[in-house]
């Protein structure tokens, strides 16, 4: 039994921070369906790269999920996923206000067929808003592009959708805490996830800085607002980064590289004074380490105990030990492409660990076998099928 085991998801979401979520709680055990359009999820054609006719981007987020294709725009799909709804614990959905409610999925409407369900909506600016929104948007105007990327170039996105993904991973947040109280209360509750309220929580220590010292949040490309040294340096035949967390792990800093002893100089003696002095003590430790082999200064901050690392490509990351020894790469077998390899999870519990039970789902797959669940006859199944009420793969 794993943790969700027994909690049924219905998803009507696409793209990416619904998706994102429901594997999270498919991972972990939940029956989730993926309500499809009869065209199906839009990433499904995002690539090139693409295994068998399924796009790399839609594999990376779907995988222990059940998919049905169902028409929303008409009456006996509304009514196909009604009979869902009421069989279902949790909803996700991430249409604009209007159009949930024209598709039948508004909280109010799916509220009236199953009374206590956990209800979670995804939008860009929240249900009191009828404005799209897209990660590349909400980084920009949540404030992350603006310190994002070199100081003397121009503002710059993060490389993965990460406004997305930090919405996704709230939203799985917040359903296991309203699971969790209608355990204990029987009562059911919407949840109401913004991609831009998640941008603004993720800017983290950068906003509280701001908002404690009222000055705007600068640039500084590879180095932290708040900790010097802790940045990006570069070696004689490449670049390392290091991360010199407090003023003993300084002081080892310098004794291990043979670096003159700049913790006796009151400019650099303590983690604030290397902030305030940064433009001064940062060039001194790059033109040391510029002497040096990048293998050598991992190797000697490692013996000293003072966190480091090289710079990896995503294929040298996905093929390091320590991905193996997290068996954060997982087997997949697919029904076209044969055996790929995804991303696996990182929740990592000692007696429920999530498992690899359904590959990424082929655009309505399980349409037939969720009709026959619901109680549908085959000739009522072929009915639909002719009539475009859904469709399978």
């Amino acid at each position: 039994m794993l943790p969700l085991s027994g909690v049924r998801v219905i998803d009507f979401t696409r793209v990416l921070a619904g998706p994102f979520c429901t594997m999270n709680l498919a991972d972990l055990g939940a029956d989730v369906i993926k309500v499809e359009s009869l065209d199906g999820d839009e990433t499904r054609g995002w690539g090139p790269p693409f295994a068998g006719d399924e796009s790399a981007y839609f594999l990376c987020v779907n995988r222990n999920k059940r998919s049905i294709a169902l028409n929303l725009a008409d009456v006996e799909g509304r009514a196909v996923a009604a009979r869902l709804i009421e069989g279902a614990d949790v909803v996700l959905q991430n249409f604009l206000p209007s159009s949930a409610e024209k598709l039948g999925v508004s909280y109010e409407q799916v509220r009236a067929i199953r009374p206590d369900i956990i209800y979670a909506s995804i939008s860009g600016h929240g249900q009191g808003s009828a404005r799209p929104g897209y990660d590349y948007i909400m980084q920009a105007i949540g404030g992350l592009m603006s310190i994002t990327g070199d100081p003397a170039g121009p503002p710059m996105k993060v490389g993965v959708a990460i406004t997305d993904l930090f919405t996704g991973l709230y939203a799985t947040v917040a359903i296991q805490a309203a699971l969790m109280h209608r355990a204990h209360t029987g009562e059911g509750q919407a949840i109401d996830m913004a991609l831009y309220d998640a941008q603004i929580a993720m800017l983290a220590n950068v906003a509280s800085n701001v908002l404690i010292s009222g000055k705007d949040a600068p640039r500084l490309g590879n180095g932290h607002p708040n900790i010097v040294p802790y940045q990006l340096f570069h070696t004689r035949d490449g670049a390392v980064v290091i991360t010199v967390g407090n003023d003993r792990q300084f002081r080892h800093f310098c004794d291990e590289l043979g670096i003159p002893p700049l913790y006796e100089d009151e400019r650099y003696a303590t983690n604030p004074m290397r902030v305030k002095h940064r433009d001064t003590l940062c060039p001194l430790i790059e033109a040391h380490l510029g002497a040096m082999s990048t293998a050598e200064v991992i190797r000697r901050l490692e013996k000293a105990g003072v966190p480091c690392g090289p710079v990896r490509s995503v294929q040298e990351a996905l093929c390091a030990k320590e991905t193996v020894q997290r068996d954060m790469v997982w087997d997949v077998v697919h029904r076209t492409a044969g055996q790929i390899q995804l991303v696996g999870s990182p929740l990592k519990l000692s007696e429920t660990p999530p498992e690899l039970r359904l590959p990424p789902p082929f655009h309505g797959e399980h349409t037939t076998t969720l009709l026959a669940e619901l109680g549908y006859d085959e000739h009522q199944i072929q009915f639909m099928m002719e009539k475009g009420v859904v469709c399978n793969a």
